[in-house]
């Protein structure tokens, strides 16, 4: 292959950026970190993009000293953003979760605390106007087909950052960004269509609220639910059973071999103990999350509301449509509205407060080969 053929295959950034370096901003999204970039600033072809996007973050390498990632999956994410040629909506999202010690690039999931920073980075980088106190972005979830609604507020023309929100497992308060998230009528809220299934001895609900998630007694697995995430993480014998779960869950939710991919997401419940509804451990999937991801906890709130699914019968009481879902950094308040059809179909929205801040906007550079 010529220089020229090369060229149109993975687009001619790609030697740029390495050079000249390539414009993205840093933000926080609600719990986690992460890179965003318009997708006009990156390589069309996906192979050269996540190729450029390892070498951005520093992967494979547990420090990920030779580039911009955090040494942990909440802080290895990358959100790309386009205008969207959808009618209604404004944006387009595509989330990438970048392996930290291996060169894997995941697209399988979507990141609901990334999206809290999609509306902001959509107003910064001019995609949509911002005029008057606030503004509503509709945001096309490209991963999971989802449709999500966030409204933040604005001054002179740019997204406000300070505020007095404040979210469990984040320092300080910020700007309240109100986020809502639905699935299409083609996507029902059970994959199976059961509220419970079971494998390999153990009860299990497979469901996605925006989030793919398998939900397991506390209890079965010797965990009493107020472990850390370190002790947890330590436990070779349960991150075994729990990949063995995961990979069998993979196909009945319609995910294929999930070997790869990092969904379905793990969590273990166990009763409230701190005034909640629910206790949770969330593995993400061998890592053990310091809090929990907003679509994690959105799945959690809508299992509990259906009869037979695992949880519903620890839960503790439930009134509204807001959830107290517990974890380990604090609690996280989901609300959810669930419904059911006539054919017995469940169905789910969900509503979040979040907080984002840019942290850095300029140019990084990638190392030149991994």
């Amino acid at each position: 292959m010529n220089a020229a053929d090369a060229a149109a295959v993975t687009g001619p950034s790609v030697a740029a950026a390495v050079r000249d370096g390539i414009r993205c901003m840093l933000m926080r999204g609600g719990t986690s970190k992460g890179v965003y970039f318009l997708a006009t600033d990156l390589p069309s072809d996906p192979a050269a993009r996540d190729d450029l996007l390892l070498r951005i973050m520093g992967s494979p390498d547990p420090r990920q000293i030779d580039g911009i990632g955090g040494a942990h999956p909440l802080t290895s994410k990358v959100a790309i953003v386009s205008p969207s040629p959808a009618e209604g909506i404004d944006v387009d999202y595509l989330f990438l979760q970048i392996g930290v010690d291996t060169a894997t690039v995941g697209d399988a999931q979507t990141c609901g605390n990334l999206l809290a920073g999609i509306g902001p980075f959509a107003v910064e980088r001019g995609l949509v106007p911002a005029t008057g106190e606030s503004r509503t972005v509709r945001i096309r979830l490209l991963n999971t087909g989802d449709v999500a609604t966030a409204e933040f507020p604005t001054l002179d023309g740019r997204p406000e950052y300070d505020g007095d929100a404040t979210i469990d497992g984040v320092p300080g308060t910020a700007a309240a960004i109100e986020l809502e998230v639905g699935g299409g009528a083609d996507k029902p809220l059970l994959p199976t269509g059961h509220a419970s299934d079971e494998i390999d001895g153990h009860t299990v609900t497979l469901i996605d609220n925006g989030m793919p998630v398998v939900l397991l007694r506390a209890e079965e697995f010797g965990v009493v639910g107020t472990e850390s995430p370190t002790a947890l993480e330590g436990d070779a014998v349960l991150a075994d059973s729990l990949e063995h779960l995961r990979l069998a869950a993979g196909p009945l939710m319609g995910l294929g071999d999930v070997a790869e991919q990092t969904v379905p997401k793990m969590i273990l419940l166990s009763p409230p103990r701190s005034g909640g509804a629910i206790s949770t451990r969330a593995f993400i999937p061998t890592r053990v999350h310091t809090s929990i991801g907003v679509l994690m906890a959105a799945s959690v709130a809508a299992a509990l509301r259906i009869p037979g699914a695992v949880g519903h019968d620890i839960a503790g009481p439930l009134t509204g449509d807001e959830t107290s879902v517990e974890h380990p950094g604090g609690t996280f308040p989901s609300r959810v509205n669930v419904t059911r059809d006539g054919d017995g179909t469940w169905r789910a929205t969900s509503f979040s407060l979040r907080t984002a801040r840019k942290l850095f906007d300029g140019v990084v550079f990638p190392r030149p080969r991994r």
